[in-house]
């Protein structure tokens, strides 16, 4: 059913095929009904009074090692490679080229790398101590997770909508609640049949299925899924978590009291809404019910 959906949506024109499992092009009408969403959570968050942030696919390299990316989720993890030679590398890349062999082994790792997690690259940024009541930030980023995949549902390449809190442990808490009964709330209410399920993060090996259970039985995570493939389990489209005090410890942000930061953080999955709307009231977004028509552009 996931490849029946994936060939109508190529079929539609409003994803383009790009040859590679999980990566596509979005027509002008997948981008609108983004746009639409994108809007929709701003409006929602208005009484955050959040600084805004836009960040861009890559982020510097350092942020994968300090925020425990690269140790958790080495298998999703993206690292950029650049050319660093002089002539004589050159010629050897081409003859490689030429004769259809591995060029990309003389590429040099870059100090960046892909954008996995779209507030990670936020953190750096706040270290030091936060004022009374925290900080809240409203995130915008474009993050890569390799996991190549022909569910349209699981790009390789694809855009988070955060809020995020820092400050002390009641304040990370009760911003990850507000948000989980929020954006349950506004999913429905275009028209999506939702649940709020208890889950974990993809930890990698054998010491991720221990962070993982742990991740569960202290109900850190929760996700808002919804049956994009009928034949299917339902897909997290939006996610509210409470990271505790690991990216305060990791770059050395503390609360207004000395102590390390906490941090929550609510974050929409802006393709995988797009796509449980397209699923749900049909491939043409003229068709849609006015009630979610007016939501989304009103």
């Amino acid at each position: 059913m996931t490849t029946d959906f994936r060939s109508e949506l190529l079929a539609s024109g409003l994803l383009v095929d790009t040859g590679v499992d999980g990566l596509y092009l979005r027509s002008g009408t997948f981008e609108s009904v983004v746009r639409g969403i994108d809007d929709l959570v701003t409006s929602a968050g208005e009484d955050q009074h959040a600084s805004v942030l836009y960040f861009p696919a890559v982020t510097p390299r350092l942020v994968l090692e300090r925020s425990g990316y690269l140790r958790s989720f080495p298998d999703l993890l993206g690292s950029v490679n650049v050319f660093a030679g002089g002539d004589d590398l050159h010629a050897k890349l081409l003859e490689r080229l030429e004769h259809g062999e591995n060029w990309a082994e003389l590429l040099t790792p870059s100090d960046v790398a892909l954008c996995s997690a779209a507030c990670h690259p936020l953190y750096p940024s706040c270290s030091g101590r936060l004022p009374a009541g925290g900080r809240r930030f409203e995130v915008f980023g474009h993050c890569f997770r390799h996991e190549p995949s022909l569910d349209p549902a699981r790009m390789q390449a694809f855009r988070q909508h955060e809020f995020v809190y820092l400050g002390d442990p009641d304040g990370a808490i009760a911003h990850r609640n507000l948000w989980l009964e929020r954006s349950a709330g506004l999913l429905s209410g275009l028209g999506l049949a939702v649940d709020a399920v208890i889950a974990n993060d993809p930890f990698f090996g054998r010491t991720g299925r221990m962070l993982a259970s742990n991740q569960r039985s202290e109900t850190l995570k929760y996700e808002i899924v919804c049956a994009i493939d009928p034949d299917a389990q339902p897909t997290a489209i939006s996610s509210s978590n409470y990271h505790l005090d690991h990216f305060g410890i990791g770059f050395g942000i503390e609360s207004a009291n000395g102590d390390a930061a906490h941090s929550a953080c609510v974050g929409f999955g802006v393709e995988r809404i797009t796509l449980a709307l397209l699923r749900t009231h049909g491939l043409d977004p003229d068709t849609w019910p006015p009630g979610v028509r007016s939501r989304l552009w009103p």
